[in-house]
């Protein structure tokens, strides 16, 4: 469903002027399958984060192709409605003027529906992620960080899109609001049998919810292991990191 192949992408180092430049990305291909929940881990500056930019068609790769469903995820019908996203900086994911409401809406205005019927939608979406009806009329900042990123992800869904994409989605919420979100998360990939690209430095988070991982280092890919094959990653590198990360 989902394929990336042999992506390249670089940015220029240094100052306006100098030509010398950064790779970022260095021929990382991989296939995320319909109904996958695929993880992918890395230290700070691994590239992971430009690459979920790539994946939602934000940035274009120097060379190489995302591809979903066959097509160039550069084209935005290509994405539009079938690839959605979930931040880790929910503050600044919605508008502060916008209601809850207002927030949920935005993304479904592609749809040939009524406005009653995408209101009506709203309040189905907002039971779905564990929140009352009566949080329609509520603005953000008065929201609980728990409560955006639930609002967020009922934003995300409200399209019912093929893929989401989850850039560090949980890392900024407290522990026992993570396990939370990670239920939800898994609850609504089982309703509406989404993939999910879930970008993380969370050993334990991406173990809980993924099927396989990406072990991504300086811009490559360095293992794709099954979860249950974790603890026989191959890489002296992969079982550095898996080890750090258990122990951070």
């Amino acid at each position: 469903m989902l394929k990336v192949d042999n992506v390249l992408k670089n940015y220029k180092k240094g100052g306006l002027f100098s030509s010398e430049r950064q790779n970022v990305l260095k021929g990382v291909s991989f296939e995320c399958e319909n109904g996958e929940c695929l993880g992918i881990i890395g230290e700070s500056g691994s590239g992971k984060s430009t690459l979920g930019r790539l994946l939602l068609g934000i940035e274009k790769p120097d060379s190489g192709m995302v591809l979903f469903d066959g097509e160039n995820v550069v084209d935005r019908k290509v994405r539009l409605g079938s690839i959605s996203a979930v931040f880790q900086d929910y503050k600044s994911s919605i508008n502060p003027f916008y209601t809850v409401e207002d927030a949920i809406l935005e993304p479904m205005k592609i749809q040939n529906k009524s406005r009653k019927e995408n209101k009506d939608k709203v309040v189905n979406l907002l039971n779905q992620v564990g929140l009352p009806a009566s949080y329609r009329n509520k603005y953000p900042h008065v929201l609980s960080g728990g409560e955006v990123q639930r609002v967020c992800i009922a934003r995300a869904i409200s399209t019912e899109p093929k893929c989401i994409i989850l850039d560090e989605a949980i890392s900024s919420l407290d522990v026992s609001v993570q396990t939370q979100v990670l239920e939800l998360l898994k609850e609504l990939k089982r309703i509406y049998n989404m993939s999910y690209i879930f970008i993380t430095h969370d050993l334990q988070a991406a173990a809980y919810i993924c099927d396989r991982i990406i072990i991504f280092r300086d811009g490559q890919i360095e293992e794709i292991v099954g979860i249950e094959q974790l603890k026989d990653v191959q890489s002296v590198y992969a079982r550095k990191l898996l080890q750090s990360l258990i122990t951070f």
